[in-house]
């Protein structure tokens, strides 16, 4: 069954753009476009898409606010936000409200169709450059809401792979990094999130530099 998948994003050219990429392959639909957060709120009833795309900043109603609505409604919905390095502030207000992943708009179309298909089956595709970003915010947002933890018991191997979440890698990062293959990493990044109550990556990783792991 292909994935179902809205595109919001104000600009049409954009959108465009995201269709053709989306259609160009056999696994992948689009079943709506919104240009604006209200109307993405709108059309997700009707469209029940398994992925938005979603963009952060567009006129009344922005990206961080249609993410909390469409959740709350629709929990199941994946909901990656495509995000520029001017949407910084943005970021954290968008993790909190429920965004699984971040992808930078100007990221390879590879990626961007490997991060819809990731979102799809419970995982939370996230731009390195993005993530590294991300994590600095949620870091500090995070130390500010709660006091460190005492961390879990973990292997030798998941500190490392801890860590290396933490520097920002991705999986594939990783995987060359330790000389392990790639769904070794996922294994032990689940086993970690499981163990540390993390619900994204992100979280994660914020976990691993309050612990000071990373």
């Amino acid at each position: 069954m292909a994935i179902g998948t809205l595109l919001v994003d104000d600009q049409q050219l954009v959108r465009a753009g995201l269709r053709m990429l989306c259609e160009s392959t056999e696994d992948i639909t689009v079943v709506g476009e919104a240009a604006t957060g209200a109307e993405a709120v709108r059309l997700v009833p009707g469209t029940s898409p398994d992925v938005v795309l979603m963009d952060l900043r567009m006129p009344g109603m922005d990206g961080t606010t249609a993410t909390r609505r469409i959740l709350a409604d629709r929990p199941a919905t994946r909901i990656v936000v495509l995000t520029t390095f001017d949407d910084d502030d943005h970021l954290y207000p968008a993790l909190a409200a429920g965004a699984c992943g971040f992808l930078a708009k100007d990221a390879a179309p590879g990626e961007l169709l490997d991060a819809v298909r990731q979102a799809a089956v419970g995982g939370s595709p996230f731009s390195g450059a993005v993530l590294r970003r991300l994590v600095g915010q949620a870091t500090t947002a995070w130390r500010a809401e709660r006091p460190a933890a005492e961390a879990p018991a973990l292997t030798e191997r998941e500190r490392e792979v801890l860590a290396l979440v933490g520097a920002g890698l991705s999986n594939a990062e990783i995987a060359a990094r330790m000389h392990v293959g790639l769904t070794t990493v996922k294994t032990h990044v689940g086993s970690l999130m499981r163990k540390t109550a993390s619900p994204s990556r992100v979280r994660l990783a914020v976990f691993a530099i309050h612990h000071g792991l990373a």
